[in-house]
């Protein structure tokens, strides 16, 4: 089986470091979890690099770091429902206009954040981050067709979300 070396490592390094962190800032929300999570994945790949085969080098990434999001998700979602509770609204100096603002901004993320997991990171991936439906079918391992389908399947539940809503 072929050895992932040095010089392809940093090559791959290079390459996804970014991509990647945008994928895992996607799932968190959070940027500095983004980088830990990246950095955290690169260190396992170069761990286990003497049972990579670099042809799949790419997809492992994204699932490692699906993985370590997934083991922070809980406690993420703990720091940010106690944020919310616990919010003192001492500000009686805030315009109308703000609030509204901050309600629509809570209300669309909500709706985001209701979409599941593979829907919401294919419409982020594409929205965010720029790929192409090709390019994010290579990055998850997907058929371009099942990556339509989970867009389209996102835009219709955004729409129905803030619609409903609004």
């Amino acid at each position: 089986m072929p050895v992932l070396k040095k010089s392809e490592f940093v090559e791959l390094f290079n390459e996804m470091y970014q991509p990647v962190k945008n994928y895992v800032y996607y799932k968190t929300g959070d940027m500095e979890v983004a980088e830990d999570v990246v950095q955290d994945t690169f260190v396992k790949i170069w761990e286990k690099r003497e049972e990579i085969r670099p042809k799949t080098v790419k997809a492992l990434l994204y699932t490692i770091a699906g993985n370590l999001c997934k083991n922070r998700f809980e406690h993420q979602q703990v720091v940010f429902e106690f944020a919310n509770n616990y919010k003192h609204e001492f500000n009686n100096s805030s315009p109308e206009f703000e609030l509204e603002l901050k309600e629509f901004e809570a209300k669309l993320q909500g709706a985001i954040e209701k979409l599941n997991e593979k829907n919401r990171t294919v419409f982020l991936m594409n929205r965010i981050d720029g790929l192409t439906y090709k390019q994010i079918a290579e990055n998850l391992e997907l058929s371009v067709k099942a990556v339509e389908k989970r867009m389209k399947n996102a835009l219709s539940e955004l729409k129905e979300t803030i619609e409903y809503k609004i």
